[in-house]
């Protein structure tokens, strides 16, 4: 697979099927991702966007690696793939229960995070390859469906996506892509 970081990002395509759709505009997202990561130096991607918020380019990607994992490996296939981060503090908020991977440990790299992210990525797309958009698996005393999920999960890197997006445009005045 050919690196995130550098992939181009093609336009979803206008008149496919449902699914292609889904995954084009899911991988549309994440591309757009790893677009406001790249070429920025360690410092640059643990800058904060803006006081009160501690959220960083570096902590985006951890933490979406860690949404990636929850949906597409524990509740979809089921898989017991333990957390790489542990979930926020429950700080008053109701932030209790997220996924984590805001933090950003002493040690964190964006090689690290990066990888760990297309990884999680990868195999996403191996599990939802071998299953139907219909098909569910359990979850919160239901069924979800994995078109539930796709759905969800460009909601979700569309608005991470605005967040990198003003971080980037703090951190080096960067914009578009």
């Amino acid at each position: 697979m050919k690196s995130m970081s550098t992939a181009e990002r093609p336009m979803p395509p206008l008149d496919v099927d449902e699914r292609t759709t889904m995954e084009s505009w899911l991988d549309f997202y994440r591309a757009t991702l790893a677009q406001k990561c790249a070429d920025l130096p360690e410092e640059g991607l643990r800058e904060a966007s803006a006081a009160p918020s501690p959220i960083t380019l570096l902590g985006l990607l951890q933490h979406l690696a860690e949404v990636e994992r929850n949906w597409f490996r524990r509740v979809l296939a089921q898989e017991d793939a333990p957390p790489f981060f542990a979930p926020p503090a429950d700080g008053g908020d109701g932030s209790q229960g997220r996924e984590g991977g805001w933090e950003l440990a002493e040690d964190a790299t964006c090689a690290q995070a990066l990888a760990r992210w297309e990884g999680e990525v990868a195999v996403a797309r191996e599990i939802c390859a071998a299953r139907a958009l219909d098909d569910t698996s359990p979850f919160m005393g239901a069924r979800v469906t994995l078109r539930w999920i796709y759905t969800h999960m460009i909601g979700e890197y569309a608005r991470h996506c605005g967040h990198a997006d003003l971080i980037r445009e703090r951190v080096d005045g960067r914009t578009g892509v």
